[in-house]
């Protein structure tokens, strides 16, 4: 479950989730979801991998999002599914979705950024819960 929060000129992404994966997953959804409003509509036409070294899961979680708003940034990709798995090296993930089509994706935020500032990644008495701030 993720859920967007305002922050001064920024926007907010906490994930609140029962295991790491699903966090992650969730995260990389909510960042979709900032970018395009109707999440539902991007349909899963094209695959990427990815390979996302890190030991630290703050660092991890920071440099998986920044991934996928790259894959945005430098190819309108909007990626709605993802398949995450850990290892000792960090991650490995196959995400899939289509390039962004103003006519049928809602187009909500220009996300520049992932920061640093308010990056957490901590585990909870009821799962994982991560918070990530982006600038728009």
């Amino acid at each position: 479950m993720y859920e967007t929060f305002e922050h001064t000129a920024d926007l907010g992404l906490r994930v609140r989730a029962p295991d790491l994966a699903t966090l992650f997953i969730d995260a990389a959804r909510g960042l979709t979801s900032m970018i395009a409003a109707n999440l539902d509509a991007v349909r899963p036409v094209r695959e990427i991998a990815f390979e996302v070294p890190g030991g630290r899961l703050d660092e991890l979680l920071f440099d998986w999002l920044s991934e996928i708003l790259y894959a945005f940034e430098s190819e309108h990709l909007l990626l709605s599914q993802f398949e995450v798995q850990f290892g000792e090296s960090g991650l490995t993930a196959t995400a899939r979705g289509e390039a962004a089509d103003e006519g049928r994706h809602q187009l909500e935020h220009e996300v520049k950024a992932i920061t640093y500032h308010g990056l957490r990644v901590e585990q909870t008495p009821d799962g994982w819960l991560a918070e990530v701030i982006v600038d728009i």
